[in-house]
């Protein structure tokens, strides 16, 4: 990985304190998540919702907090690792957490997150058994790397 979470998470955070972005450009997998972050202690109010590559950081930037993206790697306009680019450019983002979320999930695509910068990688399906743990310990600042 080229920067640990621990080193871009300046303290722990609690799912009912996070403020969390997903770009995810179906909406069926909107709704999963939405209903994963919601299940994982995620205040509704707290999530925001982009369909495309194109303006996350413009509106990212609008936003009064953000501690976590879940960006699909696969959108229309630009793909994942295009915004990632330039999430890490903004000096205010620094310490946003993003997490690729993805249906690519074989062991290159993993890898190229972590060449990339990701701070995690879960792959698609995701599981509700296992979602609210990774979620918290993606939140503490802790390894999220899952492709199953």
């Amino acid at each position: 990985m080229s920067v640990s979470q621990i080193s871009r998470l300046t303290r722990p955070i609690s799912p009912v304190d996070a403020r969390i972005m997903i770009v995810e450009d179906k909406v069926d997998n909107y709704a999963t998540l939405a209903r994963l972050l919601i299940f994982a202690g995620v205040i509704p109010a707290h999530f925001h919702f982009k369909t495309t590559g194109r303006g996350v950081v413009q509106f990212a930037d609008t936003l009064p907090r953000l501690d976590l993206i879940l960006l699909d790697l696969e959108l229309p306009g630009e793909d994942g690792y295009e915004v990632l680019a330039e999430i890490r450019r903004m000096t205010r983002f620094q310490n946003t957490l993003v997490v690729a979320v993805t249906g690519h999930i074989s062991v290159e695509d993993l890898r190229k997150a972590q060449r990339s910068g990701f701070d995690g990688f879960l792959g698609k399906p995701l599981g509700v058994a296992r979602f609210p743990d990774q979620l918290t310990r993606i939140l503490r600042g802790q390894p999220v790397w899952e492709n199953k």
